[in-house]
């Protein structure tokens, strides 16, 4: 098993036609992924590797039949269009690397995906790869490359940042394990899908015995594992590092990073790691801890 896809899942592109959009669809298709066409308003008719284009969600979807999961490469400024018609199409799963998303944007999008019980995995997500069955977008990189990091396994990864989805992959693959799923939530301030909801679905999955997580200091969604633990919702193993202990020591107000590093009075690094160190969560002090921690599970 794995969460979010299987090797029945059918993908659609949207923003197919563009540079990014040409490098997810071979991305996905050389891992295997069975993307069944594109959306290009405007660009109906062509082909991008070996798939139709189609100038919307609905055409695609009335020519293709059922669509797991869109995923759009779109310029920021169509972002909000993208999402709302692949909502209005009822897909039940939307993933985007889109960034600089205006956040106004953002939380329309999520709230409209939210009344239709869609799932939106970003914004600035590279995406997310079960190893062995699939990946949507582009985690990982080139195939050869993602054939290195990733193999089946079971341990669940769980990241804000793109490249440290990868890294964290690559020393479980170097201590022997494997990865059930992988998952780049993204950085923005807004996630569509947090911490909490992915551990949920883990805990259901039979092949994950243990998750990690690369977490920031910016944000609240940690405090949401801290609730669902002592609720039972999540009993598994879980072992978290949280970036950015050393920005205590910076003056109020500093520009350190993307929108997802916001960080509101006593929610720091240091106060989310003390609130999940009493429910039971292992707190690595280097991320490169996270693999002794979760060994012994794997």
């Amino acid at each position: 098993m794995s969460i979010l896809l299987t090797k029945e899942t059918r993908v659609l592109i949207q923003g197919i036609t563009g540079k990014e959009g040409q490098k997810a669809a071979q991305s996905m298709l050389s891992y295997g992924t069975q993307v069944v066409g594109g959306v290009r308003p405007g660009k109906a008719g062509e082909m991008v590797e070996g798939r139709p284009v189609f100038n919307s969600v609905a055409d695609a979807k009335a020519e293709l039949g059922p669509i797991d999961i869109t995923t759009i490469y779109v310029p920021p400024f169509a972002a909000k269009e993208a999402f709302l018609e692949a909502i209005e199409s009822d897909i039940p799963l939307i993933n985007t690397i889109v960034e600089r998303i205006p956040i106004k944007d953002t939380a329309y999008c999520l709230a409209a995906a939210k009344e239709r019980g869609i799932r939106i995995i970003g914004p600035s997500s590279l995406g997310f790869i079960a190893p062995g069955i699939g990946r949507i977008g582009v985690v990982g990189g080139p195939k050869e490359l993602a054939d290195q990091i990733f193999q089946p396994g079971s341990i669940g990864i769980i990241s804000r940042s793109g490249g440290m989805t990868n890294e964290v992959s690559w020393q479980i693959r170097k201590a022997g394990m494997g990865q059930s799923t992988a998952v780049h939530v993204g950085g923005d301030l807004l996630m569509g899908t947090t911490y909490a909801d992915l551990l949920e679905m883990f805990e259901q999955d039979i092949q994950t015995r243990a998750v990690v997580i690369y977490g920031e200091h910016g944000g609240s969604y940690e405090f949401e594992i801290v609730n669902m633990i002592l609720q039972k919702r999540f009993t598994k193993p879980l072992a978290i590092y949280i970036g950015g202990k050393f920005t205590k020591v910076l003056p109020e107000g500093i520009n350190i990073g993307h929108a997802g590093a916001i960080v509101a009075r006593g929610q720091g690094a240091e106060e989310k790691s003390a609130a999940l160190a009493s429910v039971g969560v292992m707190i690595a002090q280097t991320y490169e801890d996270l693999v002794q921690l979760v060994q012994p599970y794997a």
